[in-house]
């Protein structure tokens, strides 16, 4: 980009930022997940003004599904979760992912040994 939008989000619309991950490469499209905090009125501010800017702004619970079908519930995916996104429970010793939590850091996509974990654009 030739402009600071991360830097123009503090400044103008009073927001603070987590880099959660980022993969840019020079000349390359790049990714950047943020989790984006303050005021409603400021978000939905700057979220347009990502939007004009011609940022791609999805929530990040579209990024990683599980595939109910192919999940067999081993919890290899459980202890390298860093968000809690997925436990084990305990009376029925099934997995539940707890899309809201996850940060989509994809450590659990390629842990799993089904591939039940995916990537969704």
């Amino acid at each position: 980009m030739d402009q600071p939008i991360v830097c123009n989000l503090v400044k103008d619309y009073e927001l603070e930022f987590n880099i959660l991950k980022a993969y840019v490469t020079p000349r390359e499209e790049g990714l950047l997940v943020l989790e984006l905090s303050g005021e409603d009125k400021n978000y939905e501010q700057g979220i347009q003004y990502l939007r004009e800017a011609g940022v791609k702004v999805q929530p990040l619970s579209q990024d990683i599904i599980r595939n109910e079908e192919r999940c067999t519930h081993c919890g290899v995916c459980v202890p390298i979760c860093p968000t809690g996104a997925l436990v084990v429970e305990p009376l029925t010793r099934k997995v539940n992912f707890y899309d809201n939590k996850c940060i989509a850091c994809e450590l659990c996509v390629k842990a799993c040994p089904v591939r039940a974990m995916e990537v969704h654009f």
